[in-house]
């Protein structure tokens, strides 16, 4: 009897991974196309207002870029944990914390200077994702909490803790809405071109993308997480010390986590509120993983899903989309991009009851 099964491929190269995510590409696109075919939309006209809405033009590319900012961050900081086989999910949680330290800095230190409050504003943002994100690695160790639960967790009370923050200390006065008062003007990040929304929070972006590129790649660091990821067991007997190496990689993912929160506030919305982050940090997740979890492939997975999140937009002006199919047609790409990053890693191989 022939049965089928998932072997894991022995060279992997670049050649086929472009091919599979090109296929992906044209899959998604075809299904797409039919679910909007059955509901009397043209494909053809919706699949160009996205794709012009995402990429035509230099103000369709920049808003592109601003939105696959924040996607940026919460993807490394997904790579760095899920390369350690640290199943951390709490990045929409350290996102909102690294937005509320970097609000409260720049509150306590506005009497600063620009160039000297905007690093410290940054450092403080990082500083809340870090420390949220080693709580949850204590935990781990000291308790023995799995970091799936705790991760998840601290997500909703991060979340209960904005709220509490919104509607009391920090609420703006005289404000019908849960939010505080404006960031003043010179902690703001500068815009990269006037007429442009783009902020240096992108900059930040690429610094950190490079930086986390060395770290794995070309670091003793990033030997030692990869140890980490591949084999535990066998780590533990090379000597390192598992409990203090897992909370500093929940630091660093919680860090990185933060800063899209950071960039969030001080380049996008101007002050706190509910919508600071409206799962960009559970988006992120996403994007790691068609990245192949590598910091590069993060980088531009994030700027496609930016694009995707832009052009949805002007396909639904343009074409009268409904928003509906704009998410079905966004998650249907997904699934097709998750699935050619898990085929080329793996092929169908054919057995039979004696193999």
């Amino acid at each position: 009897m022939i049965k089928l099964k998932f072997v894991k491929r022995t060279h992997n190269n670049l050649r086929w991974r472009i091919l599979s995510f090109f296929i992906a590409l044209v899959s998604s696109l075809l299904v797409s196309g039919l679910l909007m075919a059955s509901v009397g939309q043209n494909a053809f006209e919706a699949f160009w207002a996205l794709f012009e809405g995402a990429f035509m033009g230099q103000e369709a590319i920049m808003d592109t870029l601003l939105r696959a900012t924040p996607l940026i961050f919460t993807g490394l900081a997904t790579v760095v944990a899920f390369r350690a086989r640290i199943w951390s999910i709490g990045q929409e949680g350290q996102l909102v914390m690294g937005a509320i330290f970097a609000y409260g800095a720049s509150v306590i230190f506005s009497g600063l200077p620009s160039i000297v409050l905007i690093p410290l504003v940054i450092i403080a943002g990082f500083m809340g994702g870090a420390l949220l994100g080693g709580f949850c690695g204590w935990l781990k160790y000291r308790f023995k909490v799995d970091e799936v639960i705790s991760t998840v967790m601290l997500n909703y009370i991060v979340g209960y803790f904005l709220t509490y923050l919104l509607s009391g200390p920090w609420r703006s006065k005289g404000s019908y809405y849960l939010q505080t008062e404006e960031v003043v003007k010179h902690a703001l990040y500068p815009v990269l071109m006037e007429e442009y929304q783009l902020h240096i929070g992108f900059l930040v972006a690429i610094v950190t993308t490079v930086f986390m590129y060395f770290l794995i790649r070309k670091t003793s660091l990033g030997y030692d997480i990869k140890a980490l990821g591949m084999n535990p067991t066998a780590f533990r007997y090379k000597g390192a010390n598992i409990p203090k190496m897992f909370v500093l990689v929940m630091m660093i993912s919680g860090g990185v986590a933060a800063l899209a929160g950071t960039g969030e506030l001080l380049g996008v919305h101007g002050r706190l509120n509910m919508d600071i982050s409206l799962g960009l940090g559970f988006t992120g997740i996403i994007v790691a993983m068609i990245g192949g979890l590598t910091s590069i492939g993060t980088f531009f997975a994030a700027f496609l899903f930016g694009g995707l999140v832009n052009g949805g937009y002007v396909m639904q002006v343009m074409t009268g989309v409904p928003l509906s199919m704009v998410y079905a047609t966004q998650a249907i790409i997904l699934l097709f991009f998750l699935c050619s990053s898990l085929l080329s890693k793996y092929r169908i191989k054919k057995v039979t009851d004696n193999d």
